[in-house]
């Protein structure tokens, strides 16, 4: 007979964390491989025999807030994180997972939050949540609750509902729904896709700490700060293109250590044809680079012929799809939609919110002056070597879903060469300054942090010297 038995948790419970709460290195795994529909419940069967802290199983998401198939666990102890060790490459349904050391850091960065409102919505132990996506926008609580009527009543009614919204209170088109029961769950579950007013809806079981990242990511303001008004001129009339013109080309499945010159080298001929200020590398809202790049050709005879001669071309042993598109539909991208064989789909902030400039007179021109200033990433310049190649290449973050007012690709500011250019003079550009010693992992957001006040007029990123040109 056992004298002080120890006991093991008959089911995992739900929870909140704070990002305030202090977390030991020593109890935190990461499991990675998850089927993407994996519960928390799912995660707690895996490690059955182990005790998991409270709301200690916080299930990771990609960019575009989907799962990603990684998951953080915190465990009571470090013998049971241990024990949680040795589970490495069991089997979860027919896929084996790959279980890791993590860190206290990790976890709360995933599952830690700060939101009196999620810790309110959370208050409610040992409820099942589940995520709608695809609400109206202008979906109300009633209509939330009618939807699921009387055979999955909500946890206490439209208090039971969490709408998500970006900062400045527009809707996502998300909510989180708690149910009292894994019946009523099961019940709510089967509505997938049903339609909400015109609009199908998805259902997915949730969590309380995808809860705290959804919220944390809408809510959070953008990685780069507005900028200061322009101080480069608005290009005339004719310079702007027509937005019909398939004058672009859009490069999808880039080597991720892809440069410019990879570009030039993977276009050949066509690398003469590249508008000044023409190629545009696109990062995700971490900052790195995506895959993607769009480049401004001169004529759409030309974009045309790139694209039929250097589809699914390799670059770096990976093949490189190639597609025509017009300035209009690599704005569209840029700001967040999306663009396939299907036609466009409209980014998640159909109305983002306007940001005016007052416009220094002396140096945007009157004839200028019905083009509306810029709010987005400044064109970059880099320092020309040949006559074709592109002056600079403009990196921007595609936010996705997750900033009220993702940058985009202006047409008319930066693309075109500038008097100066025409003249055969390069653009004169402000300081430059040169940083040295910086730490392998820093990235474009702690770069521009640490020039907050300053405004970054061109941004060039090799190994550990990042040289800024600020006006």
């Amino acid at each position: 007979r056992f004298s002080d038995p120890e006991r093991v948790n008959y089911k995992f419970e739900s929870g909140t964390c704070s990002k305030m709460e202090l977390i030991d290195d020593n109890t935190v795994v990461r499991a990675r491989g998850l089927p993407w529909q994996s519960s928390d419940q799912d995660i707690a069967r895996f490690f059955k025999g182990l005790n998991i802290a409270k709301g200690g199983a916080a299930l990771c998401l990609n960019a575009q807030g989907r799962r990603n198939g990684e998951a953080l666990v915190r465990f009571v102890s470090e013998e049971h994180r241990d024990l949680a060790l040795q589970r490495h490459k069991h089997h979860m349904g027919t896929r084996y997972i790959e279980v890791y050391k993590a860190t206290g850091e990790d976890f709360l960065k995933i599952a830690g939050g700060t939101s009196n409102e999620v810790a309110q919505f959370l208050s409610k132990e040992n409820q099942v949540i589940v995520r709608m996506r695809g609400l109206p926008f202008t979906a109300t609580a009633d209509e939330v609750v009618a939807f699921f009527g009387q055979h999955c009543p909500i946890t206490g009614g439209k208090e039971g509902i969490l709408f998500v919204t970006y900062p400045d209170g527009r809707p996502t088109g998300d909510a989180f729904v708690l149910f009292a029961c894994e019946e009523y769950a099961q019940n709510a579950l089967r509505k997938h896709k049903d339609l909400l007013g015109k609009r199908y809806i998805e259902l997915f079981r949730s969590t309380a700490a995808e809860v705290q990242q959804v919220l944390n990511r809408f809510s959070s303001a953008p990685l780069i700060p507005l900028p200061t008004p322009p101080i480069i001129p608005v290009l005339p009339q004719q310079f702007v293109p027509p937005t019909n013109i398939r004058d672009c080309i859009r490069l999808r499945g880039l080597p991720y250590a892809a440069t410019i010159e990879d570009i030039l080298d993977f276009l050949g001929e066509f690398s003469t044809d590249i508008r000044t200020h023409g190629v545009h590398m696109v990062l995700n809202h971490q900052g790195r680079p995506s895959g993607d790049a769009f480049i401004q050709m001169k004529s759409a005879d030309r974009a045309f012929m790139a694209a039929q001669k250097c589809h699914k071309k390799t670059m770096k042993d990976r093949y490189v799809e190639v597609f025509q598109c017009s300035a209009e539909e690599m704005n569209f991208v840029l700001m967040g939609g999306t663009l396939n064989r299907n036609g466009l789909s409209p980014p998640p902030c159909l109305s983002p919110p306007s940001y005016t400039f007052p416009a220094p007179a002396a140096v945007i021109p009157p004839e200028a002056a019905i083009y509306q200033p810029s709010v987005l990433l400044n064109p970059r310049a880099l320092q020309p070597s040949t006559a074709y190649y592109p002056a600079g290449t403009q990196l921007f973050m595609n936010y996705t879903a997750y900033y009220p007012s993702p940058p985009g690709s202006p047409n008319s500011l930066g693309y075109f060469p500038t008097a100066a250019n025409l003249s055969g003079v390069p653009p004169q550009p402000g300081t430059v300054v040169r940083m040295q010693g910086l730490a392998y992992n820093t990235g474009v957001k702690e770069i521009l942090n640490f020039f907050q006040g300053y405004q970054v007029s061109t941004l060039k990123k090799k190994n550990t010297q990042c040289p800024y040109y600020l006006s």
